[in-house]
């Protein structure tokens, strides 16, 4: 039946008795398998990024703040990235600051994996949860 139908004859569990099997096309089989294992693995660590300015206000820190909060509730690690533009990479002390600021306000929930540091007109920081 398998030969007739072009496809092939496959024993799931040799140990039964009378043992069983199926008669399914083994290629399309293996490749939903791989699709379902990278499924499964493909979100084992999510890099989530909140941008920011030395300017920003703090109220819109503090949204942005909140944004990230519910990134790392995910379980996602997010990287805050501080952009300078013109005179502003004069004072990288400000920006340091400022994500001084946020790891506060974040406090017990976070862990530094990554600590601020400059790269070019960027300044970059990344946080992960703490493990429950």
């Amino acid at each position: 039946m398998a030969r007739d139908a072009g496809l092939d004859l496959v024993e799931v569990s040799p140990n039964e008795k009378p043992p069983v099997c199926r008669i399914i096309n083994w290629g399309k089989h293996k490749y939903d398998q791989r699709k379902r294992q990278k499924k499964q693995h493909g979100h084992e660590s999510v890099m989530k990024e909140v941008r920011i300015r030395p300017k920003t206000d703090d109220n819109d820190r503090m949204i942005k703040v909140k944004r990230a909060m519910s990134f790392l509730g995910q379980g996602n690690k997010v990287q805050f990235t501080m952009l300078f533009r013109g005179r502003e990479r004069a004072h990288p002390d400000i920006a340091l600051k400022i994500f001084r600021g946020i790891v506060e306000e974040l406090g017990e929930q976070v862990k530094i994996e990554r600590a601020a540091r400059i790269d070019g007109r960027r300044m970059t920081m990344v946080l992960a949860p703490m493990k429950k």
